[in-house]
C-alpha cells in the first residue's frame, strides 16, 4: 500500500530541519558559488545581529524549530585553519567556552547603483578589507559574554606577509590563494585568523559572517535601534548626520552611524564604541517582549539569517543557542583594547599596542575566572517625600543645579540648589552615617553616581554634587573617557543595557 505523503505547508529541502543538515549546507554553499551568484561581502558589525537573532530565540519549542531552520540554512565556509591558531595559555584554553570572530567587510558587492547611492557604502576598490573584527568570548555556563573591537588599522604581523595593517590580511590569503571562490574564501578567512590569534595569544573556535541587506533587514524587522549621543554630528564621508538624544535609526542611518570616524575624538576608537553601542540597541530589541511573544518577527528575523549568515563548518548554531539561552543585557559587556597608540608605519597611520605582552594579557583576562566580591548589604531606598536634598553644580554646565532641583522636586523629593561646587567629574551622592536609605533614594534617580558617607552633613539631608559626567535625572551617569599620560587610548567598557549617551 502506498505511503501517505503528509499534507499542510512544506519547507524548501535547504530550510527543512529533518534533513541532514549537512545536506543543506552543501546545497546551500552549492548556491552561494555558481558563478554568477553575488559574492558574500559583509559589512561593518553586521555580522553579531544574524547570529544572537538565533540564540534569544531559542527559549521555547517554536524558537528551537526555528533555530534548526537557520542552523540548516546559513552558508557555510572552511574559515578555521588547522595550525597557527593556538592559545597563549595552552590547548585547554577555556574548557568548553568558546571565542568567536565576527567579521565584516565594507563592500557595494551585490548592491544596485540605487542602494549604493542610499546606504552610502564603502570604496568598491576595497572589498577584501576586513573592516570590522570583534571577537566575543562566550564562558562555558553561558552567564555571560564579553565582546571586544579589534582596530582595522592594528600594526601586526600576518604569517608570510611581514608587517602590515590587520585589515588587509584577509584579502592577501584570498589573492594568493588558488581554486574555486570558495576555496578563495576560506583561505582569507583563515590567514585573517592565524594573524589575529597571533596577535592576541587567543584561539579562535568559530567565524561568523553577514552581509549588507540581511543587516539592513534585520535592523528594520526589530523596529530600529535607538542609540542616545551626546553631542550632535555631521561626517560627510560616512554620511553620519545626527542630532544630540536620543533616537530610533535603521537601513540607511544605521550604516551611516556605524561608519562614522571622522569628527570623533578619537576617530577609530570611538567607531567601535558606536558600533557596540548599535548591537547593545539591537540585542535590547531582539529580547524584547515585542520580538519575542511575535512568531511573524521571529519568522523574519530567522529567515533574514538564512539569508544572509555565512559560518565556519563546525559552528552549530543550536549548540551556541543551548550555551547562551539564558544570558541577560547586563551581562553583556563590549570593550575596546587598551594601551594601543597612534603610528606611522610604512603602511601609513597605524595602531600598535605600547606592549604586545599586555595585550595578550587583556585578552587572556577574558577567560579568567572572576575574583570573588563581597556582597554589599542591600539598602532599601527611603520614600523621596522623606529626603531633603542639596544639589551643587560642578559640572561646569550653567544652572545645571537649578534644574535638577527643580526635577528632583517633581519625582517627590524636598530639593533645592545649593549653587556651585569646585570642578567635578564624578557625580557624587553623600550623606551623614545611618542616612543611608536616604541617598539610596537619591542614587536611584541618578545611577552610577558614585555614593559616599560625609559625616560633617547635617543628619537626615542629601547632598548631589553634580560632575561632568552628570546627564539628568533619571538617567545614567556617562564617565568620561579617561587619557592615559603614556599617550595610549584607554578601554572603553560598556553593557548591553547600558543606554548612556556617547561621543
Amino acid at each position: 500500500m502506498p505511503r501517505e505523503e503528509p499534507t499542510g505547508p512544506t519547507l524548501p529541502p535547504r530550510l527543512d530541519p529533518r534533513r541532514d543538515p549537512r545536506a543543506g549546507r552543501s546545497a546551500a554553499h552549492a548556491a552561494r558559488s555558481r558563478p554568477g551568484t553575488p559574492r558574500r561581502l559583509v559589512v561593518a558589525v553586521r555580522a553579531l545581529s544574524g547570529v544572537l537573532a538565533v540564540l534569544v530565540l531559542a527559549g521555547s519549542g517554536w524558537g528551537w524549530y526555528l533555530a534548526r531552520v537557520a542552523d540548516a540554512s546559513v552558508g557555510r565556509t572552511d574559515a578555521i585553519p588547522a595550525d597557527g591558531n593556538t592559545d597563549a595559555s595552552g590547548d585547554d584554553h577555556a574548557g568548553q567556552a568558546m571565542n568567536l570572530l565576527l567579521v565584516g567587510r565594507d563592500s557595494r558587492a551585490g548592491l544596485t547603483p540605487e542602494q549604493v547611492q542610499e546606504f552610502n557604502t564603502g570604496d568598491p576598490d576595497g572589498l577584501l578589507n576586513t573592516d570590522t573584527m570583534i571577537l566575543a568570548h562566550i564562558p562555558a555556563d553561558g552567564s555571560a559574554a564579553a565582546f571586544v573591537s579589534i582596530p582595522r588599522d592594528l600594526y601586526v604581523s600576518i604569517p608570510g606577509y611581514g608587517e602590515a595593517k590587520l585589515n588587509s590580511a584577509f584579502g592577501r590569503g584570498y589573492n594568493d590563494a588558488s581554486g574555486s571562490e570558495a576555496d578563495k574564501q576560506a583561505a582569507g578567512a583563515q590567514l585573517l585568523i592565524q594573524t589575529i590569534s597571533g596577535a592576541t595569544g587567543v584561539q579562535i573556535d568559530h567565524y561568523a559572517e553577514v552581509n549588507l541587506l540581511g543587516f539592513i533587514n534585520i535592523s528594520s524587522i526589530v523596529g530600529g535601534v535607538e542609540v542616545n549621543l551626546c553631542n550632535a554630528t555631521s561626517d560627510v564621508n560616512s554620511g553620519a548626520d545626527f542630532q544630540a538624544g536620543v533616537q530610533t535609526i535603521s537601513g540607511a542611518d544605521a550604516l551611516e552611524f556605524v561608519r562614522q570616524r571622522d569628527g570623533l575624538p578619537r576617530t577609530d576608537i570611538d567607531r567601535q564604541v558606536r558600533q557596540q553601542v548599535f548591537l547593545a540597541g539591537l540585542i535590547r530589541n531582539v529580547l524584547s517582549s515585542g520580538v519575542l511573544l511575535n512568531p511573524v518577527k521571529q519568522r523574519q528575523v530567522i529567515e533574514q539569517v538564512g539569508d544572509s549568515v555565512t559560518v565556519d563548518e563546525g559552528l552549530s548554531l543550536l549548540d551556541l543557542a543551548a550555551q547562551m539561552q539564558a544570558v541577560q543585557p547586563g551581562a553583556i559587556t563590549f570593550q575596546t583594547i587598551p594601551g594601543l597608540k597612534d603610528a606611522r608605519e610604512d603602511a601609513g597611520l597605524v595602531l600598535e599596542p605600547a606592549d604586545p605582552d599586555a595585550l595578550k594579557a587583556f585578552f587572556a583576562s577574558l577567560s579568567a575566572d572572576p575574583e570573588p566580591a563581597d556582597a554589599a548589604p542591600a539598602v532599601e531606598a527611603a520614600d523621596p517625600g522623606d529626603v531633603t536634598v542639596s544639589v551643587l553644580n560642578g559640572s561646569g554646565v550653567a544652572g545645571a543645579a537649578a534644574t535638577t532641583a527643580d526635577e528632583l522636586s517633581a519625582a517627590g523629593f524636598v530639593a533645592s540648589s545649593g549653587g556651585n561646587a569646585d570642578a567635578a567629574d564624578v557625580t557624587t551622592i553623600s550623606a551623614a552615617a545611618g542616612d543611608e536609605a536616604l541617598a539610596a533614594a537619591v542614587a536611584a534617580q541618578v545611577p552610577g553616581a558614585a555614593v559616599t558617607v560625609d559625616d560633617a552633613l547635617p543628619q537626615g539631608t542629601v547632598q548631589l554634587v553634580l560632575g561632568s559626567d552628570f546627564t539628568g535625572v533619571g538617567v545614567a551617569v556617562t564617565p568620561p573617557v579617561a587619557t592615559p599620560t603614556d599617550g595610549t587610548y584607554a578601554t572603553s567598557e560598556r553593557t548591553a543595557e547600558d543606554t548612556s549617551c556617547i561621543a
